[in-house]
């Protein structure tokens, strides 16, 4: 590999409702590929957590990701992470999931819109996109503002899914000042910026957010940028990092970060 450092900050087992493998899988495909760290981060969406009982399927994570810390412990740095689905939805079931455990990173995301299901099953049309984007931006500084989170995920996840219809386009330059005010925020928050690769894998071909994005963020002032694959399987973990950090690199990037305990660890991508 051409990077020494190369973690992958974003990923799930199968105690996502998602996810297919476990968490031992995971952590043994990291080490076959000589990773630095290994960050587990399964689901966790609030609007959905008393009614599906996502409670266990969290708790559940802690407990797998405890007992791969301790066999891997000499090859794979392992840390305790969640995803953060729709924190401001239920900000109840925010807070008791996030008191479930000493987690070393939690990410904010956003997979669906108030009373709307997740993007990936919207059927978009040119009538209602314009409306579920910016709805979707507005929502997503709300989510900005709570700061309950390490690294925002995903930013531009919606265009995952549009991506895929080829009927509607998009012009992201409509939404630049939208995302020029999250990315404020995020920098003047000293939140990190998260560049996840999983559309490298997906029609959209490029990360979310993509290079554009990410050299705004750095000319905002952002400082802590995170990379994930967004594996759902063991296959994927790793996949596409060594693109981000090629891609951190051209927008003037020298350092990715890792959290431990909710501390940044910047390290070098060269």
């Amino acid at each position: 590999m051409k990077y020494k450092f190369i973690s992958d900050s974003h990923t799930h087992s199968d105690n996502s409702f998602d996810g297919k493998d476990s968490v031992i899988m995971l952590a043994e495909r990291a080490c076959s590929l000589g990773l630095y760290s290994l960050t587990v981060t399964d689901h966790c969406e609030c609007n959905e957590y008393f009614e599906k009982n996502v409670r266990g399927d969290i708790e559940s994570s802690i407990r797998d990701i405890h007992k791969a810390k301790g066999l891997y412990a000499d090859k794979l740095r392992i840390y305790t992470g969640i995803e953060l689905g729709q924190p401001t939805q239920d900000e109840v079931a925010a807070k008791e999931a996030l008191s479930l455990a000493e987690y070393d990173f939690v990410l904010g995301s956003l997979h669906n819109i108030r009373n709307e299901k997740d993007f990936f099953f919207i059927v978009y049309t040119h009538e209602n996109t314009e409306s579920l984007l910016d709805r979707y931006f507005d929502e997503m500084e709300e989510l900005v503002r709570t700061g309950c989170f390490d690294s925002l995920a995903h930013l531009t996840y919606p265009f995952r899914y549009l991506a895929g219809n080829s009927e509607i386009k998009v012009d992201m330059k409509k939404y630049s000042q939208r995302i020029d005010a999250i990315l404020e925020l995020l920098a003047k928050e000293q939140k990190a910026l998260e560049v996840n690769t999983s559309g490298l894998r997906q029609v959209i071909g490029k990360t979310l957010p993509d290079e554009d994005v990410v050299r705004r963020f750095r000319e905002l002032g952002g400082k802590y940028v995170t990379v994930g694959s967004d594996a759902h399987r063991w296959g994927d973990i790793g996949a596409g990092i060594e693109d981000g950090y090629n891609m951190l690199l051209k927008c003037g990037f020298t350092h990715f970060t890792v959290y431990r305990g909710h501390q940044p660890e910047m390290l070098p991508i060269l």
